[in-house]
């Protein structure tokens, strides 16, 4: 089944989640340090907050943040989501949850007695324990 996606909403009303764009420096404004093609652009941030007033997309908008902080911007998003990413997971780490999973489902059986899988139960037993 194809998963149903929202339409891009235009439009926020007070209260909505939604993400404005601010200007913090204009190119004049950057520093002399910064290599020139970054010094070329605006400094620019965005943030996402609740929607104080109702606005259309490019609009003047101010939000209220999670910290409370009040902001004002041009509205670029109403209900965006969160794209960032830690890249892709490592393979050590790939089937942790499955073993954990596994570990403890053998700790309850055993009535949660004892080391779950031989040593490596064990061994983190004795680390806690500082050595006793």
């Amino acid at each position: 089944m194809a998963e149903e996606r929202s339409p891009i909403r235009e439009r926020c009303d007070s209260g909505d989640w939604v993400e404005v764009e601010c200007v913090l420096l204009e190119p004049t404004d950057r520093s002399p340090n910064v290599p020139p093609e970054t010094a070329a652009t605006q400094l620019r941030m965005w943030i996402k907050g609740f929607a104080r007033t109702a606005a259309l997309l490019g609009e003047e908008c101010e939000i209220e943040t999670m910290t409370g902080r009040t902001e004002c911007g041009r509205l670029s998003a109403v209900m965006p989501g969160y794209t960032h990413t830690f890249g892709t997971p490592p393979p050590e780490l790939a089937n942790v949850g499955r073993d954990l999973r596994a570990r403890l489902a053998a700790w309850r059986a055993a009535g949660g007695r004892g080391a779950a899988s031989g040593s490596a139960g064990s061994a983190s037993g004795d680390a806690r324990a500082g050595g006793e």
